[in-house]
């Protein structure tokens, strides 16, 4: 069952809306993490392991949380589960900045999980599922337009506020984003999206097809190729700004090279709408998990050098930027349109434990070796397995399930 767009809200106002709430989402809960890591691990006397423990918590805690939030858009609840991550997300950020102890760290990072599954690209890309059916990937693809742009604003809007308010009155400030801004937004955006008795309905037939999807190959490849992905992804994400800093680059030329990757990402996305439109999703993602590969093996020989660093930059971000529509159409596209949220949680959660070990495991390889070199050939390979991975399942045909 799809719906259309609210009157309310034109689907190009829907999308930028959606879109405006995607960047506090990503730029506060997730991007601002590796900057503010650093001091507040100084002050807490931790290590790097320790403080990045933290991270995992968050993750694996989005990732538990995502299978039932997408039954619960499916039940046509993505009014409440939007507009209350980012309620969530405020508190959780509050209780962070006001910490002084793990006891109230932990309980703060497991709010902040549990609004990363609330808030960012899968529940909003579920609501786009049930919104625009068949308009899905275009939609999908509007949206991550907007989201590219989270780490080109918020990099530098962290790294500013931590030079002048601290780590601590930094946190407050990102939760004020979301409470001030996320929140209201998506109240207003998301006013028609309420359950009914027919989306009630088509929820309980939904839960079969779910059940059907666990035992397809193709659901278990995906999940495979998109944990692999993750896992380089988030690892890169949370170590790049330390891992540039170890090689002895400025702390302003690593905010450059981190911003570029916003950029690069919406690059990535307009050369999908203008030149492989009309691709199938799986070709699409097979060039492109190649290019994040290589892209990764580029960042291990680029040294210290602006100009290599900045072509890492931009071709890890236009691959991770594509990456992100893939993995928003893959479902629709390679598997079946049908039980989009509950589909989609269900793959979130082996990803989301996968996203919760990366960081720790990544700051682990680094205290072990003592460097960054283990470290990224980590991600070379986890990438390089991805693409292997995705491959395998693109050559298959797409399973049908009665119905469809």
């Amino acid at each position: 069952m799809t719906l259309s767009p609210s009157p309310h809200a034109t689907p190009r106002l829907f999308i930028a809306g959606l879109g405006i709430a995607q960047i506090i989402a990503w730029g506060s809960l997730l991007y601002a993490f590796p900057l503010l890591a650093v001091p507040m691990a100084a002050e807490l006397g931790w290590t790097k392991m320790q403080a990045y423990l933290l991270a995992s918590l968050a993750l694996g805690s989005a990732g538990l949380a995502a299978y039932p939030v997408g039954r619960a858009i499916d039940r046509g609840q993505g009014r409440l589960v939007l507009a209350g991550g980012a309620g969530l997300g405020a508190l959780s950020l509050v209780l962070w900045g006001l910490s002084g102890s793990l006891w109230t760290l932990v309980p703060a990072f497991i709010g902040i999980g549990v609004a990363q599954a609330m808030t960012l690209y899968e529940p909003a890309f579920a609501v786009i599922a049930r919104r625009f059916g068949t308009g899905t990937r275009d939609a999908i693809t509007g949206l991550t337009l907007w989201g590219g742009f989270a780490s080109t604003v918020f990099i530098p809007v962290t790294q500013l506020l931590l030079d002048h308010l601290g780590w601590r009155g930094t946190t407050l400030a990102l939760a004020g984003f979301n409470l001030l801004l996320a929140l209201p937004l998506l109240l207003w955006l998301l006013r028609g999206e309420v359950p009914t008795a027919a989306t009630a309905e088509a929820a309980a037939s939904d839960r079969a097809v779910a059940s059907w999807a666990l035992r397809q190959w193709s659901f278990w490849g995906l999940a495979l190729s998109f944990m692999l992905y993750f896992a380089a992804f988030t690892g890169v994400t949370f170590h790049l700004y330390p891992l540039l800093a170890e090689r002895g680059v400025a702390t302003a030329d690593i905010v450059i090279i981190m911003a570029i990757v916003g950029p690069a990402q919406v690059a990535g996305r307009v050369l999908v709408m203008g030149l492989a439109r009309g691709a199938s999703i799986a070709l699409v993602g097979s060039l492109t998990t190649l290019t994040l590969a290589l892209s990764l093996l580029g960042l291990a020989m680029a040294g210290t050098g602006m100009a290599a660093l900045a072509g890492f930059a931009l071709v890890y971000g236009a691959a991770n930027g594509i990456l992100t529509i893939v993995r928003g159409a893959a479902v629709p596209e390679m598997l079946t349109r049908r039980a989009y949220g509950a589909i989609n949680g269900l793959l979130t959660t082996p990803i989301g434990i996968v996203r919760a070990l990366a960081p720790f495991l990544a700051a682990l390889i680094h205290e072990a070796t003592g460097g960054y070199g283990g470290v990224l050939a980590a991600f070379i390979i986890m990438a390089a397995l991805m693409t292997l991975v995705f491959w395998l399942v693109a050559i298959r045909p797409k399973p049908t399930v009665e119905g469809q």
